[in-house]
C-alpha cells in the first residue's frame, strides 16, 4: 500500500508513505536526495559496506543521492514516510557549513522530536502548500538534522579512481540494450570476470548487472 504526493509549486519535492509486510527492496541507489521515516514497526537498513543496522519508530535516516542502500521490514507491518527531491535544490537551502557533512554520507538519527518535524513537513507537500512554506519547512529542518548527533553513519570510500578506471565497463552497461556478459565487460578493462565483480562492488557498492538494472530503473 502507497500514497504519493508531488508539490505543483517545486515539482522536483515528492513524498510517499508506504505500509509493507514483506521484503521488497534489494540493494539501490536514488537519483535524489531523500529523508525517510519509521512511523510503525521495525526495519533492517543495510549498506554495501557497513552492516546492517535496526530502525525503529522514530527514527530519521538520510540518504543522499547515489547511496547505495536497502531497507526492508523486520517481523511485521512496516510503515514508513520517503521523501525525495533534486540534490542542488536541497544542497542550496542548507547553511553551507553543513553541506559536505548533510551530502556525504547516509546518516540515521535517532530522534523522535526530528521525525515530528520532518512528518509535518511531509503534511505540507500532502496538502500542496506554496513554494515558500515548503523551503523554509525545509531549511528548518534541516538545520534540525545537521544540529542532532547521528546514532549511525555509512561514509563510502573515495573511490574516484577505480570508478575512473571502470568507466569503459560502466558506459557498455549503460548503453548497450542487451545485457552484457561478464566476460566481455571485463575484457574491456583487462580484469577476470571475478575481478570484475568485486571491483564493481568495491567502486559502486553493487554487482555489473545490478549497476545496470539500477540505473535503468533510476
Amino acid at each position: 500500500m502507497a500514497e504519493f504526493a508531488r508539490s505543483t509549486a517545486l515539482p522536483h519535492v515528492e513524498a510517499r508513505r508506504s505500509c509493507q509486510e514483506n521484503t521488497c527492496y534489494r540493494p539501490h541507489t536514488h537519483d535524489s536526495f531523500s529523508i525517510g521515516l519509521i512511523d510503525h514497526g521495525t526495519a533492517i537498513f543495510a549498506g554495501p559496506l557497513s552492516g546492517s543496522v535496526h530502525l525503529h519508530p522514530g527514527d530519521v535516516i538520510v540518504i543522499p543521492a547515489g547511496q547505495v542502500h536497502q531497507c526492508n521490514p523486520h517481523g511485521g507491518t512496516w510503515r514508513y514516510q520517503m521523501i525525495h527531491m533534486d540534490e542542488k535544490w536541497a544542497a542550496n537551502l542548507t547553511a553551507r557549513a553543513f553541506t559536505s557533512q548533510a551530502f556525504s554520507s547516509i546518516t540515521v538519527l535517532c530522534s523522535p522530536t526530528l521525525h515530528h518535524q520532518a512528518s509535518a513537513w511531509v503534511d505540507s507537500i500532502f496538502t500542496n502548500q506554496t513554494a515558500t512554506d515548503i523551503e523554509s519547512g525545509f531549511s528548518a529542518l534541516m538545520q534540525s538534522i545537521m544540529g542532532t548527533a547521528p546514532d549511525h553513519q555509512v561514509i563510502n570510500p573515495d573511490n574516484k579512481a577505480l570508478i575512473d578506471q571502470l568507466s569503459p565497463v560502466m558506459d557498455r552497461l549503460r548503453d548497450d540494450k542487451f545485457n552484457p556478459s561478464l566476460d566481455e565487460l571485463a575484457a574491456i578493462v583487462g580484469m577476470s570476470r571475478y575481478q570484475l565483480v568485486r571491483a564493481m562492488k568495491q567502486a559502486t557498492g553493487l554487482t555489473p548487472l545490478a549497476w545496470r538494472q539500477n540505473i535503468r530503473v533510476a
